[in-house]
């Protein structure tokens, strides 16, 4: 916003919000999401596996579950090791 001085603060928020609701919705519908440039949002299925309780030791079982993954895009990667 300071950047943007024309722009108010509560309106970057609602455009930033309603961008990421997008991606939100995007994923939970199965969808890969990709910003060029940026990288790219999906969503990964993790196998139902036995776990260990880490206060009592116990094993417990714990279920398969879906979880999002972020993959970097090439041009983020060369900018942050100083490469562009």
């Amino acid at each position: 916003a300071e950047a943007n001085p024309h722009l108010y603060q509560r309106d970057v928020e609602n455009i930033v919000n309603a961008i990421l609701d997008q991606i939100v919705e995007a994923l939970a519908q199965g969808d890969r999401v990709e910003l060029r440039g940026f990288g790219a949002f999906s969503v990964k299925q993790r196998d139902a596996r036995t776990g260990r309780n880490p206060r009592t030791g116990k094993q417990v079982d714990v279920s398969s579950k879906s979880v999002p993954y972020f993959k970097t895009g090439k041009e983020m990667r060369e900018r942050l090791n100083g490469e562009a």
